[in-house]
């Protein structure tokens, strides 16, 4: 329930590795470091669920000295003295629920600023947070296009962009974060097609929802012609579409006219320039029957004499 501004004296403590000041009442902006290399062991940083506003804290990014680098151990982090050693325990959200981690990781590096009043675009400085493991920027005012640079941050597993006011496509380049296991931009104004391959074919209709813009695969929304990013066709689709093509009913009827058609034709051709003797002979032959025919017919009965 603390109801106050940023505490921005912590920048001072020059050893300190955690800030969780989730769910309280901190409002106003991040005005950003005052001393050099301020926040630079700073491995968690949580401001979730408060009423913080103003820009995303750029200048705090540049500073987060150890999340950029990703040559970290799996140890654990401790607070040693003469008398004990113990191992820090964190309470935090993690791929969309809250779990309490009995022992933190050095390599756990988590960046929650969700469910806050922050505006502005996603500052580019990001990028070189490339040790991160959560990414969680939802629930804010957030304008502008989701920069390309993320895919950089290739050790994210989640990433929830979700309920801002994000607009234009989702660049190809988050394809790469192949460790990517929950992804939410849901409820923004993104538009295009969604990229496909790699993680991104695992994800369903939850983590675009909301976006009308959007189309391709998990949608139901198809595509224009020249924007989707469909599969190409398997061969045996690709026989049954020509069998279809080239040999439907219409292609036979078609066939079919034009050979009547030109047989017709060649033998009009062929009757007229040679008269065959085989037509000609079955002609006469036709007519001969027929005259003997009436001949018989027109002899007189009983023995008559004729005339």
């Amino acid at each position: 329930m603390i109801d106050d501004t940023f505490p921005s004296f912590l920048e001072t403590l020059p050893k300190l590795k955690v800030v969780i000041l989730r769910s309280n009442k901190l409002h106003g902006s991040l005005k950003g470091p005052t001393v050099k290399e301020s926040f630079s062991k700073l491995q968690i940083f949580d401001l979730s669920n408060n009423s913080l506003s103003g820009s995303l804290p750029s200048e705090y990014f540049n500073n987060f000295k150890a999340m950029m680098s990703v040559d970290q151990d799996m140890d654990y982090m401790r607070a040693k003295n003469i008398c004990t050693s113990y191992v820090y325990s964190v309470t935090s959200e993690w791929k969309g629920s809250e779990i309490e981690f009995s022992k933190i990781q050095i390599a756990l590096n988590p960046l929650d600023l969700s469910c806050n009043k922050f505006t502005g675009k996603i500052p580019e400085s990001l990028r070189k947070l490339k040790s991160l493991i959560q990414l969680n920027l939802s629930h804010n005012s957030l304008i502008g296009y989701i920069q390309p640079s993320l895919g950089n941050l290739t050790n994210l597993e989640p990433l929830d962009l979700s309920s801002n006011l994000l607009a234009g496509r989702i660049p190809p380049e988050l394809v790469d974060l192949t460790f990517l296991q929950v992804l939410n931009l849901s409820y923004n104004h993104l538009e295009g097609p969604i990229p496909q391959g790699k993680q991104f074919n695992t994800f369903e209709n939850g983590s675009y929802e909301g976006n009308l813009g959007l189309c391709g695969f998990p949608l139901q929304v198809k595509c224009n012609k020249g924007e989707g990013q469909q599969p190409p066709p398997s061969n045996f689709e690709k026989e049954d579409s020509m069998f279809e093509e080239g040999f439907g009913w219409k292609a036979v009827a078609m066939v079919y006219g034009c050979g009547f058609v030109f047989g017709v034709s060649l033998g009009y051709v062929v009757f007229r320039a040679r008269k065959p003797a085989w037509f000609v002979k079955m002609v006469d032959d036709s007519a001969h029957q027929y005259g003997k025919r009436l001949r018989r017919k027109n002899a007189p009965r009983n023995g008559g004499r004729r005339y």
